[in-house]
């Protein structure tokens, strides 16, 4: 019998049509208003238009991104982006939680949930070059917030800054490249706050706090969390 599939719709994803749509009125209004009238158009009907266009675009910027982020059944979570997927198997999967850093009496919750892994090599062996470029760029800003909080006196590692292409596992496993750079994100977010990977908030479609106890359920019983759901 085939698993069945849950799908995660992206907030990042959402509304693209109504930006475009909106912004495309608003555009042609402002056009046939400034037609019909003698006058030179004024600053502010430029600020409008600027405003449409920028809608316009951020709305084409949304439809490109994957309409489902991820999927979960009850052997595996797929997470999805236009550049590539990773997958993580059940038997690989630790814990999740909502990754937060803390310097003196500073705590900072970042907008993600953080996955721990039981190997991070199962992981790596199927991660794409490519995605894994992409997400280093993507979620940077993530991952620099840690940084900044943990980092008060100065005195951060400069391989927190700018990740090493050559990485070596706890097994010996050796990488090199984005994976290895990859690598070393993981392995310095696991320093800073005890996960490996990061879910942001925008790929998600309910709160972090939320789905990260989602998840933990789907460890303890990945078919029950399946069929609740797809209800």
């Amino acid at each position: 019998m085939t698993s069945r599939k849950a799908k995660i719709r992206a907030t990042a994803n959402r509304h693209s049509i109504e930006f475009m749509l909106v912004g495309a009125i608003c555009l042609v209004i402002i056009m046939a208003f400034v037609s019909l009238r003698s006058t030179p158009i004024s600053i502010v009907e430029i600020l409008l238009s600027a405003v449409a266009l920028l809608a316009i675009w951020l709305g084409f910027l949304k439809s490109q991104q994957p309409y489902y982020s991820l999927t979960i059944d009850s052997k595996q979570i797929c997470y999805i982006h236009k550049f590539g997927i990773w997958s993580l198997e059940h038997d690989n999967f630790y814990r999740a939680g909502v990754p937060s850093v803390s310097q003196e009496l500073e705590i900072l919750e970042l907008n993600a949930v953080g996955i721990k892994l039981k190997d991070i090599d199962l992981f790596l062996c199927t991660l794409s070059p490519r995605l894994a470029g992409k997400l280093l760029i993507e979620q940077r800003y993530i991952f620099l917030q840690a940084v900044k909080i943990h980092c008060k006196s100065d005195n951060c590692p400069s391989e927190w800054l700018v990740e090493p292409n050559d990485y070596r596992s706890t097994s010996g496993t050796r990488y090199t490249g984005l994976i290895a750079m990859f690598a070393n994100r993981m392995h310095n977010l696991n320093t800073l706050t005890g996960y490996d990977l990061l879910l942001p908030a925008n790929v998600l479609d309910r709160d972090i706090w939320h789905f990260s106890i989602l998840l933990n359920r789907w460890k303890l019983n990945p078919d029950e969390v399946v069929k609740v759901l797809l209800e």
